[in-house]
């Protein structure tokens, strides 16, 4: 698998669309937001670069976009929102997107209470799954890919239930200390569940897979945490983003790893714009 970095060294002008998921972005995590920010000088550096999509679970956890906005709202929390973990990707995500790419953002099943109200802070755009995306001469269908898992009943019931409007209203609602706790308890008995469920229950359905596969020629997700290239009936193809993941914590050098999509086209033009896996990998200093 070609890495991204070969790919912006050596052919930085035909690097037009990049797609990422499930990263998992915390506070506990530093690593791993080094690594998005690395990600994004990156971007910042590719002179063609039109749309970054950011495919669901950006974050580990999302208690709502008042979290943040709360600091903006009072001038004695201006130092609190300077030393906020989020500010230095608000601030890059903002640059990208005056240099003229789009910053597309769907929700996942760790942070659906994403709101229009941060996206809007670094010109963000919220998009609803699935988004259609034409590449060359094939459409693509884009999607987080947990809706896609059909076999796990309870987690589907639990979607629907997260993803109601109304539990939401009251999930937003609820003191931040309260949501804290929600989010402890779900995080904690999903955890629990998926250490007996058996790996096929938690990976997409071929029926599901099949049905949303009728006028599409290529389906991309994230979500499994199992990047690969699955062939389908007639030519089709389903293509998974990786999780990711910081390797090798015990070494002097650790380095974030992920598998990411990277659409190139040597002309400025869609029509022969090609689609490809890439790994990315940032070590950490």
């Amino acid at each position: 698998m070609q890495s991204f970095n070969h790919l912006i060294t050596t052919r930085p002008h035909e690097v037009r669309q990049v797609l990422i998921s499930d990263l998992h972005l915390s506070l506990d995590e530093p690593a791993l937001v080094q690594a998005f920010l690395a990600l994004l000088d990156d971007c910042l550096a590719l002179p063609a670069l039109k749309r970054l999509f950011i495919l669901g679970d950006w974050f580990e956890v999302w208690l709502g976009d008042d979290v943040y906005l709360s600091l903006l709202k009072e001038k004695r929390s201006d130092e609190a929102r300077q030393g906020h973990w989020l500010t230095p990707l608000i601030i890059k995500l903002k640059q990208l997107r005056i240099q003229g790419c789009e910053i597309l953002v769907m929700h996942g099943n760790r942070d659906f209470l994403l709101g229009r109200g941060f996206c809007h802070l670094f010109g963000g755009e919220l998009i609803e799954e699935p988004y259609n995306l034409t590449v060359g001469q094939q459409n693509y269908r884009l999607e987080h890919g947990d809706a896609l898992c059909t076999d796990d009943k309870k987690y589907q019931l639990f979607r629907k239930v997260m993803r109601h409007r109304m539990t939401q209203w009251y999930l937003l609602n609820k003191p931040l200390e309260k949501r804290l706790a929600i989010a402890d308890k779900m995080r904690k008995n999903s955890q629990q569940n998926n250490a007996n469920k058996a790996a096929y229950i938690m990976d997409v359905n071929d029926d599901a897979v099949a049905t949303v596969m009728t006028n599409n020629d290529a389906l991309l997700h994230g979500h499994t945490h199992r990047p690969a290239i699955h062939p389908i009936a007639n030519g089709k193809k389903r293509y998974v983003l990786g999780d990711w993941r910081l390797l090798g914590k015990d070494k002097r050098q650790p380095t974030v790893s992920a598998v990411i999509g990277v659409i190139t086209s040597p002309q400025n033009s869609n029509d022969d714009a090609q689609f490809d896996l890439i790994e990315f990998n940032f070590k950490i200093v």
